[in-house]
């Protein structure tokens, strides 16, 4: 999603969350990046505003008081809300998620939680409302933003968080040189070189994944500057 510009309506996203502690920090995380965050505690009084309000995003947590998340989005699935839905939960088992998609979320992010892991998923349910494209490709490389999937050449590449955010990343900047620096702001929402090898860590487990036994290597070095993702 890009950076909001001056003039431009802000993406209006409906917080239910009764713990006060995530939902200050996830109100945070996502107002610094351009969002117009309102903020609710119940599931009924988080229901009764996503009824009377346009939202673009809800971003709901399973266990609320009154009304549980799921029962909330299953009443809105029924008389015809099609926002885009973000569960937040420590119910992450398999049946837990599978029940989460199946009662009408579109995502669903386990707690506890990264800020970037948080506002990528947030950035790909925005991006739909806006019919912005939630499909990224290079070559024959092919992700996808909302079911968190990556391909090439039609292999099913499975990549852990901090790697399908690097190569987010690396993709929407396609033949363009990025820093460490850079890679450290925008994957791991870090102000500051935490001086270990993190990143080259990452990068070289992400280059056996996407490069290892295909002919066209995607992801370059750039020494002395950074790295670049690129078909030559």
């Amino acid at each position: 999603m890009k950076p909001q510009q001056a003039g431009e309506q802000a993406v209006r996203l409906l917080l239910v969350e009764d713990d006060r502690e995530t939902s200050a920090f996830v109100t945070r995380a996502l107002e610094e990046r351009g969002y117009d965050v309102e903020t609710s505690f119940s599931g009924t009084d988080g229901l009764a505003r996503a009824e009377a309000n346009d939202y673009d995003v809800l971003v709901i947590d399973r266990m609320l008081p009154e009304l549980d998340g799921l029962s909330l989005v299953r009443r809105l699935r029924t008389r015809g809300s099609r926002v885009p839905v973000l569960f937040l939960t420590t119910m992450s088992g398999l049946d837990d998620r599978v029940a989460g998609l199946e009662g009408g979320g579109d995502d669903y992010l386990p707690k506890p939680f990264a800020t970037a892991e948080l506002v990528a998923r947030v950035n790909a349910l925005a991006r739909r409302t806006a019919g912005e494209a939630t499909q990224l490709s290079v070559l024959d490389l092919k992700i996808d933003l909302l079911r968190r999937t990556v391909q090439r050449a039609g292999r099913p590449i499975v990549l852990q968080q901090q790697e399908f955010l690097l190569l987010e990343y690396l993709v929407r900047n396609a033949g363009r040189v990025v820093t460490r620096t850079m890679l450290l702001e925008n994957v791991w929402d870090l102000q500051f070189d935490p001086r270990t090898n993190i990143v080259e860590t990452h990068m070289s487990r992400l280059r056996s994944k996407v490069d290892r036994g295909f002919e066209v290597e995607l992801i370059h070095t750039v020494r002395g500057a950074g790295y670049v993702l690129r078909a030559d």
